[in-house]
């Protein structure tokens, strides 16, 4: 058995590079456009995420499920302090962005942000192997997520930490959400999950204006009345903590249509069609290569004596 074999990890992605022992390829002047250098670095990230260890993940995801509760917590206190007037809806939204400033440059596991990237390594080789390594990461982010904004719901409720003001803005904003039904709740989910896939795509090229970048795309959300998995389920478990709503309306008709949605837009759609971009690319680059190796083998086969 060779040293590759007994090392192979069970976390180990499959994929062309590691069976060669080689490095993904990211420089943009070794590849066939700039959309396939963006899609490399991403499918790099993508393939550490799916090998992390599952606690260090799983523990990544209840901070980031604590972090991302300063969403709400910015909004409410800016609806809580500014005047009823048409533009506090536009200024109070942007406190819902600074949940996920927190979250990515703190470089902590969110569903739908880290997860998107793990899409990438799938598709480029679709394997079981690989299929089991995507599931098992979005199912440890996803409920670390949920449990570390279900403690951020309860600390809210329970410790004195506000004003009656602010609680009650907390009430009425995590409200809104349930006036949604199932349908809008997924069709909501599904547009939010692909301005997050788009955030994704957009921060490798971003340099110095990537917080504004996580700003713009988040604020998009926010003032679009979307729908997102863990931030809205820290909306809601604090309406379910309160005493507002059942448990059972956290799963219906918020969670399962939000997450569907979710995946729908920032998977199936975004990272499909992003991958299926410079799938071309990549594939007549590697035929190029190929024809280029054999001609320099014919030449120095016909060179020979």
């Amino acid at each position: 058995m060779s040293d590759d074999k007994k090392h192979e990890s069970s976390t180990d992605v499959d994929s062309e590079e590691h069976s060669q022992g080689k490095k993904i390829e990211t420089g943009e002047e070794n590849l066939p456009s700039k959309a396939a250098a963006v899609h490399e670095v991403i499918r790099m990230e993508g393939e550490k995420e799916l090998e992390r260890d599952g606690q260090a993940l799983l523990w990544s995801a209840i901070a980031a499920g604590l972090s991302i509760s300063a969403s709400l917590m910015a909004k409410g206190i800016l609806h809580a302090r500014l005047p009823d007037s048409p533009e506090r809806f536009f200024i109070e939204n942007i406190g819902y962005t600074v949940g996920f400033i927190i979250v990515i440059m703190a470089r902590q596991q969110l569903f739908t942000e880290n997860t998107v990237t793990a899409v990438l390594p799938v598709m480029q080789k679709l394997t079981g192997k690989n299929v089991a390594l995507l599931l098992r990461l979005w199912g440890l982010v996803l409920i670390g997520n949920i449990i570390g904004g279900g403690f951020a719901a309860l600390a809210f409720h329970l410790v004195p930490f506000f004003d009656p003001e602010t609680d009650k803005a907390f009430h009425e904003i995590s409200m809104e959400i349930m006036e949604k039904g199932p349908g809008a709740m997924f069709v909501g989910g599904m547009v939010s999950g692909w301005l997050i896939a788009t955030m994704v795509w957009m921060i490798p090229s971003a340099g110095a204006a990537k917080l504004w970048v996580i700003m713009l795309m988040t604020y998009m959300v926010a003032i679009g009345d979307l729908t997102h998995i863990v931030v809205g389920s820290v909306e809601v478990l604090y309406l379910v903590f309160s005493g507002a709503i059942p448990w059972t309306d956290f799963v219906w008709p918020f969670a399962l249509p939000t997450l569907a949605g979710n995946i729908a837009g920032g998977t199936f759609i975004f990272a499909l069609i992003s991958h299926a971009q410079i799938r071309n690319d990549m594939s007549n680059q590697k035929k190029a290569k190929v024809k280029k190796a054999e001609q320099e083998a014919a030449k120095k086969e016909a060179a020979k004596p």
